[in-house]
């Protein structure tokens, strides 16, 4: 990314970086205490994460947790090659993109790297989403083709756009993958191959940004690469083929493909894959698959300090060696119940955003830096940090909080076909604005302690107050709404919503709620709704969404005590 323009001097200092610019403006930007680390030049995220997979050939890099299914090293690299080249004989192109709409399974991300290879553009979709939201995903995005399985062909046959089915039942109206890997091995490679550059769009996952409905995030294969680089700076030669990654984390989302699937290939280990989370499936898996290393969210924490069923299994037998936390904050007392019944297991807490290519500070692994509970860590190698002011977008010093911005090679090109949003996120310096408000100590840890951005974090999914309220005012009896977050123990946040109804409507709370279920994912369910009679607004329109909450809290406190007294 570009550097500050105009500037006069640049020094460190044991108080960060200054960066004075002409205007005799103090600027106070963090780099990271470790030394950059290059990226390589003139390789797709493909090639970087495949490099020198031959000499695991036979080792296992995907398992799936329940069934035992395995894909290698060998195979990978095969069938990316095969479905890279099948995708072109169908007429796919450099910047086409394709919507993968499946669960995790053993295939996922060859899949992903087959459609990088070919130079077309991965969209991961939500499969638990409704028909209509993976419609829109395909509309916006502009997308010529869709990767499914069986259960999910239904969702996704009405599009109107070519359909590959994976699994080895024939569908009427898709391609079946097995047959379409087998006919590009018998066609040779006579298919236009386009030359396909680092700066060239590699994937377009779907985020709500800072604020608002969903948008195509624009990555290319630099920004994936220079992410992995950055997250990836501590891992030596040594450490090649010794990490067993748990595969939970959705890989639809970043998280999931770049973090888990890509930095686990990069690394040469093994990614057990899991479909669902269920506590016994979850257990067994860590234990018999021998996972050293657990991505998880919060709610998972929640479930193996407090379920009953963990005790039923001889934990001295886990190989577990570190659990990393991303998608939402990790309350304090939580952090300690999970470390007092899992000694030895050190947990890692992250930060990232689909706008960064995947995580942007991290806590250090063991060795590096001073580990500082309830901190998401410290600025990564490449990456630049400064903390601002909303209201002057001054950038402050220390101990200070702001809302976080980074700069880095990361970075993404901007929301697809969104020029307003993508100026309102990224400056004319390069600078990514988070919505996130945080501080960096003197110890050089990065601590989150609030949002500006409005986005609800259900068991870790990112859930858009807009999205829902859309649909709410789609209802005839609803004249207004507003949806926000209330804190819930297992869920983390969940999406609650004051409603305005029409004069003489006759709907229940829980009509309302059955209504936005029948109209978005499970996740995106409305779990509480009030009703009211008017929505506070402030005098530009904006909901005063913190009145709200406050208000709702309010009444859900004063019914309980209520019942109390009652009982």
């Amino acid at each position: 990314m570009q550097h500050l323009v105009n500037c006069l001097s640049t020094h460190n200092t044991n108080m960060g970086t200054y960066v004075e610019s002409l205007s005799g403006v103090e600027e106070h930007v963090f780099r990271s205490q470790y030394s950059p680390v290059p990226i390589p030049d003139n390789v797709t995220l493909p090639e970087y994460v495949l490099q020198n997979a031959e000499l695991y050939g036979e080792k296992v890099a995907f398992v799936d947790a329940v069934t035992g299914k395995g894909v290698s090293y060998r195979e990978v690299v095969r069938d990316v090659d095969r479905f890279s080249k099948a995708l072109r004989s169908l007429g796919l192109r450099k910047g086409h993109v394709v919507i993968v709409v499946l669960p995790n399974v053993v295939e996922y991300a060859i899949v992903a790297l087959g459609i990088m290879a070919a130079g077309g553009v991965f969209s991961g979709a939500n499969p638990s989403s409704h028909v209509s939201e993976i419609k829109k995903q395909a509309e916006s995005a502009d997308a010529k083709l869709i990767v499914t399985n069986n259960s999910n062909y239904e969702k996704v046959k009405g599009l109107e756009l070519p359909v590959i089915v994976l699994g080895d039942e024939v569908v009427e109206g898709g391609m079946n993958w097995n047959k379409l890997l087998e006919a590009a091995d018998r066609a040779g490679d006579d298919f236009a191959k386009e030359p396909i550059h680092q700066n060239d769009l590699c994937a377009m996952p779907f985020s709500s940004g800072t604020t608002g409905m969903s948008k195509g995030v624009m990555l290319t294969h630099r920004n994936l690469v220079a992410n992995l680089c950055s997250t990836l700076f501590t891992v030596t030669k040594e450490m090649e083929g010794l990490v067993t990654t748990l595969g939970l984390i959705p890989f639809f989302h970043i998280y999931g493909i770049t973090g888990i699937c890509c930095a686990t290939l990069r690394s040469k280990g093994k990614v057990v894959v899991m479909g669902r989370f269920e506590l016994k499936k979850f257990l067994n898996a860590l234990i018999t698959h021998e996972v050293t290393f657990a991505p998880i969210v919060p709610p998972i924490i929640l479930s193996l300090v407090k379920n009953p069923i963990v005790d039923e299994f001889d934990l001295s037998k886990l190989k577990l060696q570190a659990i990393m936390t991303a998608a939402a904050p990790l309350a304090p007392e939580l952090l300690n119940a999970f470390e007092h019944k899992f000694p030895g297991v050190s947990v890692q807490e992250a930060y990232g955003l689909t706008e960064h290519s995947c995580i942007t500070l991290t806590l250090a692994q063991k060795g590096l830096g001073s580990l500082h509970k309830n901190s998401v860590g410290f600025v990564l190698p490449n990456l630049e940090v400064k903390f601002v002011d909303p209201d002057t977008g001054r950038s402050l010093p220390r101990n200070t909080p702001g809302e976080l911005c980074v700069r880095s090679q990361c970075v993404m090109q901007g929301y697809y076909k969104q020029v307003d949003e993508t100026a309102q996120t990224i400056d004319k310096n390069g600078w990514l604005h988070t919505g996130d408000i945080g501080f960096i100590d003197d110890e050089e840890n990065v601590f989150i302690i609030d949002r500006i951005k409005e986005l609800i974090k259900y068991k870790g999914f990112q859930v858009a107050p807009a999205e829902l309220e859309a649909i709410l005012l789609s209802h005839s009896s609803v004249e207004d709404a507003a949806v926000v977050p209330l804190p819930d123990e297992e869920a983390g946040e969940i999406p609650a919503a004051s409603v305005v109804l029409s004069p003489g409507a006759k709907e229940s709370e829980e009509d309302i709620m059955n209504y936005v279920a029948n109209n978005a994912a499970h996740y995106k369910k409305v779990r509480v709704v009030h009703f009211v009679e008017t929505i506070p607004k402030s005098p530009s329109g904006k909901i005063m969404r913190r009145l709200i909450k406050e208000k709702m809290v309010e009444k859900i406190k004063t019914s309980s005590l209520i019942k109390s007294e009652n009982v």
